[in-house]
C-alpha cells in the first residue's frame, strides 16, 4: 500500500506532465470541471480543478461537490499516474471507478 505522501506526488507528477501536454490537449478537449480523487484504502483524498487542458489547484481533502470523482486504490493510484496501468482494462476489473455525468466522461476519456 502506498503512502499518502506518495498519492499526493503522483498527483503533482501528473498535474506536471499535463501541464507540459497542455496546448494540445486544450483544443481536442474543453472541459473545465472539479475533481475528486478518492483514495479508498488510505481513507484520504484529494480535489482540485480539470481547466484547460491541466489539471491545478491540486489540495489535500475531498471536495463532495466535485463534477468527478475518481475512486481508487493507492497502488492503482500510482500505477496509473506512472502510465503502468491500462484506465480501460482498471475500469472493466472496477479497480478504478469513475463517477461524471456522460458528456465528461466521454471529454474526460480523450485525456486519459
Amino acid at each position: 500500500m502506498a503512502s499518502v505522501d506518495e498519492c499526493r506526488q503522483a498527483l503533482h507528477d501528473l498535474a506536471d506532465r499535463m501541464a507540459q501536454n497542455a496546448d494540445r490537449v486544450r483544443d481536442r478537449v474543453d472541459l473545465d470541471r472539479t475533481l475528486a480523487c478518492r483514495v479508498t484504502d488510505l481513507d484520504t483524498a484529494f480535489h482540485g480543478r480539470l481547466t484547460g487542458g491541466r489539471l491545478v489547484d491540486l489540495a489535500d481533502g475531498d471536495d463532495p461537490k466535485a463534477k468527478i470523482a475518481l475512486h481508487i486504490a493507492s497502488d492503482d493510484l500510482l500505477a496509473l499516474t506512472r502510465g503502468e496501468l491500462d484506465v480501460a482494462r482498471a475500469l472493466a476489473a472496477r479497480r478504478i471507478s469513475v463517477k461524471a455525468n456522460p458528456f465528461d466522461l466521454m471529454k474526460l476519456r480523450k485525456l486519459l
